[in-house]
């Protein structure tokens, strides 16, 4: 179960310089932090030099703190004419300041105005307090942040990157030795790319061995301020003791990929890759985008809770919120989206429920604009109707429609897409370097390096996958007309889920109908809809019987699931290539697999496209790319499209 995040508490020493009152240490020199920052671990990392003229540069620093040397860096590549053309900071944070405090901190010790534009920057970007890994995206998208808020010991062995240059830079070893145990610098070294480069202001005996024993050579240099000494040094072992290299992007001799489905999952990619400079050719077999599930109306979109934070529960966490930032960046550039405002309120199934969970929501300690437990009659203000229950509110959840984020989506990516629709993909099929997509004549369709597929139901049987086991679910909408019912305050769920639309109707469902084929409306799928809601919402008791029902509007449409109930997302694995060797891949992990080179999926996203989509999009993306990735490497083998074949290796089964 996941640590609740203990928020830091900003203090200042009597000559201004901040502390922490939990370690008794400074945040940086009282010489000055900004000064500090280009001493030690800019020029100790040889920055800006070496970066220039690469397309990506990496940065992994132990402990955000206040972010000065985000924003230092951060500035220096801005000044930089010959700067990589894609900066990634990735860093580590147990206790990290409220937004709040983090600009009252900047008031305090930052006097550059140029550094205070790009503090204001980062403070208003700031993430929600919670635990997990953070993505934000500066400079449209060519720095990124990304955060790891939790105690290092545990966040760092989840991050999965290939390191440039390390900023080690925790409190003093003697006020937190966490920060500079052998275990924190064997995780550096598994990260660590080639000649990859470090900087440190201390120069303790401890963190020296632990450096040399984990391939690390160093060497001592003038401190800065009045620190006498510090360390800065590169990677260079002298034999090799790492299972897995980190990642590297992948080699193509163009960045052309073909991305078959245009629904969310498609258009999310479409729109990541597109960001980074690909050239992308989207296949559908419909003759528009968001016709299949992604054209429903409305759909709602929320973190998932349970009372252990369950995989399912970070998972949803993360992917809400990075779909939020990604909206929000659409809207900024004047992308029109279709959503609601206000919230969105999830009511228990029974008293029992609501008393375990609003347990459980103080033991995590969630900050309020996260979710706020709240009983029942405060959920029925936030409502406007009698409940049920009492229940959770999310104030950044809500609706949106999915056809105008497609819509969205698409435009953003702008003419580096080329659109064909009424293609129908049958397979594909090796050809030296690259993937032919072929119709069900066997005819080329397009050529690539690499090929994803988002397009759901299909997508394992044109990928070829046998282990990859999902399944049709058939929902059924049922829209209730204007006037019909009261109006909602924001959309409620729980059995089911009713939605207010702008135009006075309200939507609710969906039907959950497993390998149901039935395209049509049904009246008991009405009905079962309007069942679900009044046990939610009494008032609407009666509303309507089955005359009514049968002239209801609706739509149907089919959901693909796996299992587990979760989603595929990643590289696709060589199949036949891990049958053939699988006696030696009996104990394999992720890593271990043969992968089909170019060949991504994200698909089966069941009725979470909203928030999962983004994030598998943006997690495809830096595995293609070689970045680091936005979610922890635990996670992200959760979602793993190969997750079932290394299953069946592990139990015997491949034969």
């Amino acid at each position: 179960m996941t640590d609740p995040l203990i928020p830091a508490t900003l203090a200042f020493r009597d000559n201004g310089t901040p502390f922490s009152p939990r370690h008794d240490d400074i945040y940086h020199s009282a010489v000055g932090g900004l000064a500090q920052a280009q001493y030690v671990f800019l020029q100790g990392n040889g920055l800006p030099e070496r970066w220039q003229n690469r397309r990506l540069f990496t940065v992994l620093e132990t402990g955000f703190g206040m972010g000065i040397n985000f924003l230092m860096t951060w500035a220096a590549w801005r000044a930089d004419p010959a700067r990589c053309e894609r900066l990634h900071f990735v860093s580590t944070e147990k206790h990290p300041f409220s937004r709040v405090d983090l600009l009252a901190a900047y008031a305090a010790v930052v006097s550059d105005e140029s550094i205070s534009a790009l503090a204001q920057s980062l403070a208003d970007a700031w993430p929600m307090l919670v635990p997990g890994t953070h993505r934000l995206e500066f400079e449209g998208g060519r720095v990124t942040l990304t955060l790891a808020f939790g105690d290092v010991t545990q966040t760092l062995p989840t991050l999965w990157l290939r390191a440039d240059a390390f900023y080690l830079d925790g409190f003093a070893p003697a006020r937190n030795p966490e920060m500079w145990s052998p275990a924190i610098f064997k995780s550096l070294a598994r990260l660590a790319g080639e000649g990859a480069t470090f900087a440190t202001y201390t120069s303790a005996g401890d963190v020296k061995r632990a450096l040399t024993q984990n391939g690390f050579e160093f060497r001592k240099v003038e401190g800065f301020g009045w620190k006498r000494a510090m360390l800065c040094g590169y990677f260079a072992p002298r034999w090799r003791v790492r299972r897995h290299e980190p990642p590297a992007p992948l080699a193509v001799q163009e960045r052309h990929a073909v991305v078959i489905g245009a629904g969310l999952a498609g258009c999310a990619l479409i729109e990541r890759l597109a960001a980074r400079g690909w050239r992308v050719t989207s296949l559908e077999k419909h003759a528009a985008v968001a016709q299949e599930a992604s054209g429903n109306p409305a759909g709602v979109f929320h973190p998932m809770l349970s009372r252990d934070d369950s995989v399912a529960s970070r998972i949803t966490r993360a992917g809400f919120l990075y779909a939020l930032q990604r909206w929000d960046a659409l809207a900024r550039s004047g992308h029109r989206l279709t959503r609601g405002a206000g919230g969105l309120l999830q009511l228990a199934d029974n008293e029992d429920e609501a008393h375990l969970m609003a347990e459980a929501l103080a033991k995590f300690g969630y900050p309020s604009d996260y979710v706020t437990s709240v009983e029942k009659a405060q959920a029925e203000r936030l409502a406007g109707l009698t409940l049920a229950q009492s229940g959770w509110f999310f104030p950044h959840g809500g609706w949106i429609e999915p056809a105008s984020l497609c819509a969205a989506q698409i435009a953003a990516a702008g003419e580096t897409v080329e659109r064909r629709f009424g293609v129908e993909v049958a397979k594909v099929e090796r050809a030296g370097d690259e993937w032919n997509v072929l119709d069900a004549d066997g005819a080329t369709i397009v050529r690539a390096p690499v090929v994803i597929f988002a397009n759901a139901h299909q997508a394992a049987r044109i990928a070829n996958l046998e282990f990859a086991p999902t399944r049709s679910v058939r929902g059924q909408l049922t829209l209730l007309p204007t006037g019909s019912v009261p109006s909602l305050g924001m959309p409620v769920i729980g059995e089911g889920y009713a939605v207010p639309l702008p135009d006075g109707v309200t939507l609710t469902g969906a039907t959950y109908d497993l390998d149901d084929p039935e395209p049509s409306l049904q009246v008991a799928g009405h009905l079962e809809n309007l069942e679900r809601i009044t046990r939610m919402l009494p008032t609407l008791a009666n509303a309507f019987d089955t005359q009514h029902a049968q002239a209801l509007a609706g739509r149907v449409a089919f959901r693909c699931v796996t299992s587990d109930r979760l989603p595929m997302i990643g590289a696709l694995a060589d199949e036949a290539a891990a049958v053939c060797d699988a006696d030696r891949l009996r104990g394999a992990w992720p890593l271990d697999l043969p992968r089909a080179p170019g060949l991504y999926g994200a698909f089966a996203y069941g009725s979470r496209g909203l928030v999962w989509a983004n994030l598998g999009a943006e997690l495809i993306a830096a595995q293609i790319e070689g970045e680091p990735w936005p979610i922890e490497r635990d996670l992200a083998e959760d979602l793993d499209p190969a997750r079932f074949l290394l299953r069946a290796l592990r139990q015997g089964t491949v034969r």
